[in-house]
């Protein structure tokens, strides 16, 4: 007994340790070059290292990208491309000339971390599956060869649609029919210590459910408890599209026995701009999307499976396509334009400097389209209330009277509250009714305090006392409304402990 308690201490130790020890979740960008006007890789270089992006994927292993990304400590993963692939299963000597040319060549100037042998192969180039594993064994066995195996880990990224029944997620399994290649798949991930890498697509599943997944659900936008997915099987609660998928993939791998293998989502996201059959295809949901997923990456959220393992992903993407065919949402996934100019502003808490991507500094809170003019009305009272925000420039013959509607006087208030309070994302909510812009409201002589501050300096901020009776401010001061705000890989370990106990 004396021993049991000694190895149950001893497994603990070993599962902190390797929680201590093993990578915090990060945040990624897929970088795609279907633009007519490809930025130079020197230029999305000092985007990324200005946006403090850490972590980025690419779909090819572009030789003046990863000259541009030496030495900035960035973490980079390549990829075999597609059309590669056939020739690199078939022979141990292409595969190691490609490893010589596009990964030793470059590290560790190049922080390489990982290589994607192909991407979707199962789904998309099924006549490459018979060759898959063998094209990642013989990438595998080239870095073996150069000492870069326990740096570099190999794997392919694999769209969710393989798994089936994908919901509750603890009936999951993978297509079958793939089992003979996702069994020696899942082999080699197990033993070199890999990873599973998927593409998760909420929009998609929204999209295709035909109504049946609410678009809250897929946005990660809170639940309440009455509306929470729930799994008859487990009775986890599941709040969104994305955990839900993450854990059916688990759930998928543990039905074939392995229970080890990490998940890190290689793409997921939401487009800003679609066909008029793709109505939530919008710069709100986009934004919304991508700033619910990273907070709830970086906050270890983790998903009902696993709580407080986070899982690491990748946003698809930093460029918006223009030259990707398709519909209008396949030229609209990115954060970014060409130019570097952010496309929208992540309303971000928690994230550090990472994507906080105002390139400008140039940010402004105005009122959201389609927003209620009740809740407006509120909102603009309480700014120009108990907010403290001074609203004489609002009043009858002032600059910013004109147009005297809710919309136009609640852009200005929120937007002098927004800059009064530093632009942290939480002061630009007003109960939901405000968003973040990088369109300057400005018009006329109304200049707002985002045109002013860009040196620092602020205007109209000067607050009311306690005991004012100024009736600039108290012409506002109608009634209060209470701003709201949003509060927004360790599986082995377990193995260890169950062998230390038997």
């Amino acid at each position: 007994m004396a021993l049991h308690h000694f190895l149950l201490l001893l497994c603990v130790v070993v599962v902190v340790s390797f929680v201590a020890a093993d990578e915090e979740p990060f945040i990624g960008v897929n970088i795609g070059t279907d633009l007519s006007d490809m930025p130079h890789p020197t230029q999305v270089a000092a985007l990324l290292k200005a946006q403090k992006i850490q972590h980025v994927r690419l779909f090819d292993a572009d030789q003046a990208m990863l000259i541009a990304l030496a030495k900035t400590g960035i973490q980079v993963v390549v990829t075999v491309p597609n059309d590669e692939l056939l020739a690199i299963g078939q022979s141990n000597s292409t595969a190691a000339n490609w490893v010589s040319h596009n990964v030793v060549a470059h590290y560790p100037a190049t922080n390489i971390t990982a290589i994607c042998v192909g991407s979707e192969v199962l789904t998309t180039l099924p006549n490459a599956a018979k060759v898959l594993v063998n094209a990642i064994k013989y990438i595998h066995s080239a870095l073996v060869a150069s000492n870069l195996d326990r740096q570099i880990k190999v794997s392919t990224p694999l769209s969710s649609s393989i798994i089936l029944d994908s919901f509750p997620p603890s009936q999951a399994f993978f297509n079958r029919s793939l089992n003979p290649v996702l069994v020696p798949l899942l082999d080699f991930l197990q033993s070199s210590g890999s990873y599973l890498m998927l593409n998760v697509y909420p929009y998609y599943d929204y999209m295709q459910s035909n109504g049946v997944i609410p678009l809250d659900y897929a946005l990660f936008k809170p639940l309440p408890p009455n509306k929470e997915a729930v799994d008859s099987n487990t009775l986890l609660h599941y709040t969104n599209v994305f955990d839900a998928m993450v854990d059916a993939a688990y759930f998928a791998m543990a039905f074939l026995n392995y229970t080890n293998i990490p998940v890190v989502v290689t793409e997921s996201g939401w487009p800003s701009k679609g066909d008029s059959n793709e109505p939530d295809a919008t710069v709100d949901n986009a934004n919304t999307y991508n700033s619910n997923l990273i907070k709830h990456v970086l906050n270890k959220t983790g998903t009902p499976k696993h709580p407080g393992i986070a899982v690491s992903t990748y946003i698809y993407e930093l460029y918006n396509e223009d030259t990707k065919p398709g519909p209008t949402s396949e030229k609209n996934w990115g954060l970014f334009d060409a130019n570097g100019e952010p496309i929208y502003i992540l309303r971000l808490t928690g994230s550090g400097d990472t994507l906080a991507n105002d390139t400008g500094n140039s940010t402004f809170c105005v009122a959201k389209d389609g927003a209620d003019p009740k809740m407006l009305q509120a909102a603009l009272d309480w700014a120009c209330g108990p907010g403290k925000v001074e609203c004489s420039p609002l009043l009858q013959g002032q600059p910013c009277y004109e147009p005297d509607n809710v919309i136009a006087h609640a852009n200005y208030a929120f937007d002098t509250y927004y800059h009064k309070m530093g632009k942290t994302p939480d002061s630009c909510d007003f109960n939901g009714v405000a968003t973040i812009s990088s369109t300057d409201p400005s018009h006329g002589s109304c200049v707002f305090p985002g045109s002013l501050g860009k040196n620092g300096t602020l205007a109209n901020f000067t607050a009311p006392s306690t005991n004012s009776t100024n009736s600039d401010s108290s012409a506002y001061n109608l009634r209060s409304c209470e701003l709201r705000i949003r509060n927004l890989l360790m599986v082995t370990g377990f193995i260890l402990c169950g062998l230390a106990l038997l």
